[in-house]
């Protein structure tokens, strides 16, 4: 999450199918470009430094992904959300060859990133159009048990839907991995973090192997902020990411072992019958 950027009247924009309006505009704190949907920042893009990596905890996500296979080497990779499909052109342009898929519901934003922030040429990546879970099932058949990377990023307005958050569709999910394929989910959430607890416990009920990225005071429940649970079937490579949170820009740290053991307490994982949509920021969060 960010700031709320305003005023820019003649950025591209699309109607989506809430009636929110998305924009592209350019970022008023760096180089680059911003997707603004409704009031909510959702993406940093720099085309000519597609490894610039803007937002923090898509910073935290590179960072993990850095640190999968060998360096340099293709990924097989599925993405549930475009965004401005940062992360897709990061893996791009750092590991050529890569594979990769999109789940997209919104065909306005796909077709206005696409218009104003071009993908690379030569870049594998293939957008599909519709619900991230139900495209789970549509995906190609080869792809099940060979993914390497699995991304969970998606967003209605400033919330993640209630049916991507729970056990039946992790699991779902976790079946596209290779034996040593990571799993890597946005979680926004606030004072007291009840939600990412909840999340962390339904991640673990069904991959055994989970950490979660996030900055210090995020981590401690005392802001409104983004975490990023990581979690595979077998040990997550975690050698050199301590160091790499706490370089900054802002302190952040990796949670693993008793402190996450900790974090989730006895909290029962989520099922779909009982699921509820991540918590609405305040308002003042995305104030200018």
């Amino acid at each position: 999450m960010g700031r709320a950027r305003g005023g820019v009247e003649d950025a591209p924009q699309a109607r989506l199918s809430d009636g929110t309006i998305a924009r592209i505009i350019p970022s008023p704190v760096t180089g680059g470009h911003e997707l603004v949907v409704g009031e909510t920042p959702q993406s940093h893009v720099d085309l000519d430094d597609p490894t610039h990596l803007h937002f923090e905890y898509v910073a935290r996500m590179g960072a993990v992904i850095d640190q999968l296979r060998r360096p340099g080497q293709p990924l097989t990779a599925v993405h549930l959300g475009a965004g401005a499909l940062t992360i897709p052109r990061y893996i791009a342009q750092t590991r050529p060859g890569s594979r990769q898929q999109v789940i997209e519901i919104e065909p306005a934003l796909v077709d206005l990133v696409r218009a104003n922030l071009p993908l690379p040429r030569g870049a594998a990546i293939r957008v599909r159009i519709g619900d991230a879970r139900a495209g789970l099932g549509r995906l190609p058949a080869a792809l099940t048990g060979n993914v390497d990377l699995l991304v969970s990023d998606v967003f209605a307005g400033a919330q993640t839907p209630a049916h991507l958050t729970t056990v039946e569709f992790y699991t779902a999910a976790s079946a596209l991995l290779a034996p040593e394929g990571v799993l890597l989910v946005n979680v926004a959430d606030g004072a007291g973090l009840a939600f990412a607890r909840r999340q962390v416990a339904t991640v673990r009920a069904v991959l055994p192997h989970v950490i979660v990225l996030a900055e210090v005071q995020t981590l401690k429940g005392r802001r409104f902020g983004n975490l990023v649970v990581a979690a595979s079937a077998a040990e997550l490579p975690t050698q050199w990411l301590p160091r790499l949170m706490a370089a900054g820009p802002h302190p952040a740290k990796v949670a693993q072992g008793r402190e996450l053991d900790d974090f989730a307490g006895s909290l029962t994982p989520v099922m779909d019958a009982a699921a509820i949509p991540s918590p609405m920021p305040a308002p003042s969060l995305f104030g200018h």
